[in-house]
């Protein structure tokens, strides 16, 4: 899967219920690919490739840890603490992620 797809599926696999009445960027820095944002706003998600001028929270990781955390073999949280996910920004948005997108 390409990190491309992932961010499909993570697009597809959004919860709007979850997103009502929420403002943000979360952008996802893949060490070894591109930069990604998304833009989570009113129960809507719209990825956008490249960098944000002023994001939530920015997600910094390399593809592989990507791939695994989408799909629900990797624990964010684990990842986080081994070093493998670093976090700049609101810490506290990014564990709002497993909840706006059905991840696994």
């Amino acid at each position: 899967m390409s990190v491309d797809q992932v961010f499909e599926k993570l697009e597809n696999n959004f919860n709007a219920e979850a997103a009502q009445g929420l403002d943000l960027v979360f952008q996802f820095d893949v060490e070894d690919d591109k930069t990604y944002h998304l833009v989570v706003k009113d129960g809507t998600c719209k990825l956008v490739e490249g960098a944000h001028d002023d994001p939530s929270v920015t997600l910094i990781m390399n593809s592989e840890t990507l791939k695994g955390i989408v799909s629900g073999e990797t624990d964010g949280m684990q990842a986080f603490m081994a070093g493998q996910l670093r976090a700049e920004g609101d810490m506290m948005l990014a564990t709002k992620l497993g909840e706006l997108f059905n991840m696994g």
